[in-house]
C-alpha cells in the first residue's frame, strides 16, 4: 500500500502547512477524498474549516468553488440553468458553480430545504438534471460542507437525506495554546494557504482511489460492521438509526483508513476510529433523549463497546 501511504502523506504534510494541529483531522478529510465521499463539517466560525477545503484543493491540483448559502440562494444559483441565446436563437446551458472538483457549501444550513435537495442528485449520483437534460459532475467531485452549530436563526436544518449524502462530519475544535501561538506567528505578514502548491497529481489520485477499493475486508469485519449499525437501529434512545449507505460508508473508510496506514487489509480497530465519524450524523435521537442531553456520538461510542467484534477468518492474509 506504499502507492497510497507515501503519496497520501505528501497530501496531509502538504495540509498541515495550513491546518495546524489537526493531524486526525486531515487524515479523515483524506479518508472521503480517496473514497470518493462527502464531508460536513460542523463548528463554530473561525477555525479552519474553509481553508481546510482551499488547501485540500490546492494540494491535488483541483478545481475549487465556493458557493456561500443564504435564505434567497436559488436551486438554479448552485446547479447553473438554460438562457436563450438569442444570436444563435438556441438555449445554451451556463453550469453553476457546483460544476466544480472541490466545492465548498459554506454554511449550508442557511439555505431553504428547496436549495439544499438542489445538491442531493449532484452529490449521490454525480449529476445534475436541468430543464430535461443531464450533465455529469467532473471527477474527482466533493463536497465540503459547513454549519455553524450555535447558530439557529436564520437557519434550516439538514434533512436527513441530505445528511445521509456525507460520508463524515468532522469537527475541528479550538487550536491548543502552543498551536494558536504557531498559527499567529505564520500568519503575521502573509496567509500560508498563498504557498501552498500542488503535490499529487490527478491521475496519481485515480489510481490510489482504485488501490483503496482492492483493500481487503474479512467478512468478520464486514458483519461487525453491520451490527454496529443495526445496533443503532434497535437503541431505544435512537428514532432513525444508521442507513444502509451508512453501513457501505463505514465499509469503505475502513479501507481508505487501512491503506493511508500502510495495510492491504481492514481491521476491526479501523471501524471502532471511523464510525463516530461516519455514523452518528446519520442518528435522529428521540425527543424524550434530547431532553436528558444525550447526543449521537454517544450513543455510537456506548453501542461500540456493546457489539462485540467476532473471530476474522483471514484478517492479515488478504488479496495482494
Amino acid at each position: 500500500m506504499k502507492n497510497v501511504q507515501e503519496p497520501a502523506e505528501r497530501v496531509v504534510a502538504n495540509v498541515e502547512r495550513v491546518i495546524v494541529g489537526k493531524h486526525a483531522e486531515v487524515r479523515m478529510a483524506l479518508v472521503a477524498l480517496l473514497c470518493e465521499g462527502h464531508i460536513l463539517i460542523e463548528d463554530v466560525p473561525g477555525v479552519g474549516k474553509t481553508m481546510l477545503a482551499k488547501a485540500l484543493s490546492k494540494s491535488i491540483g483541483c478545481s475549487f468553488r465556493r458557493i456561500q448559502f443564504t435564505p434567497d440562494l436559488l436551486p438554479s444559483d448552485v446547479t447553473g440553468l438554460s438562457i436563450f441565446n438569442q444570436k444563435e436563437q438556441e438555449f445554451e446551458f451556463r453550469p453553476g458553480p457546483i460544476f466544480a472538483q472541490v466545492v465548498l457549501a459554506d454554511e449550508i444550513n442557511r439555505a431553504t430545504p428547496k436549495t439544499q435537495s438542489s445538491l442531493l442528485e449532484c452529490m449521490e449520483e454525480r449529476q445534475a438534471t436541468i430543464d430535461g437534460q443531464t450533465y455529469e459532475m467532473p471527477s474527482p467531485f466533493l463536497v465540503i460542507a459547513t454549519q455553524n452549530p450555535i447558530e439557529y436563526e436564520g437557519t434550516f436544518a439538514l434533512p436527513e437525506a441530505q445528511l445521509d449524502r456525507f460520508m463524515l462530519r468532522l469537527r475541528l475544535g479550538y487550536p491548543k495554546a502552543m498551536e494558536e501561538i504557531v498559527i499567529l506567528d505564520e500568519q503575521k505578514r502573509t496567509h500560508p494557504i498563498t504557498d501552498i502548491r500542488q503535490v499529487l497529481s490527478l491521475e496519481e489520485l485515480r489510481q490510489m482511489q482504485s488501490a483503496v477499493k482492492e483493500v481487503y475486508v474479512d467478512q468478520a469485519v464486514a458483519e461487525y460492521i453491520v451490527r454496529l449499525a443495526g445496533a443503532t437501529r434497535e437503541h431505544p434512545d435512537v428514532y432513525l438509526g444508521a442507513s444502509p449507505r451508512g453501513s457501505i460508508n463505514l465499509y469503505r473508510a475502513g479501507q481508505a483508513l487501512a491503506a493511508l496506514d500502510g495495510r492491504d487489509y481492514v481491521i476491526p480497530d479501523d471501524v471502532k476510529h471511523l464510525a463516530v465519524a461516519v455514523l452518528a450524523h446519520r442518528l435522529i435521537v428521540k425527543s424524550q433523549a434530547s431532553l436528558r442531553e444525550i447526543d449521537p456520538d454517544a450513543i455510537v461510542r456506548e453501542v461500540i463497546g456493546q457489539v462485540p467484534i467476532g473471530e476474522p477468518t483471514n484478517v492479515t492474509a488478504g488479496p495482494r
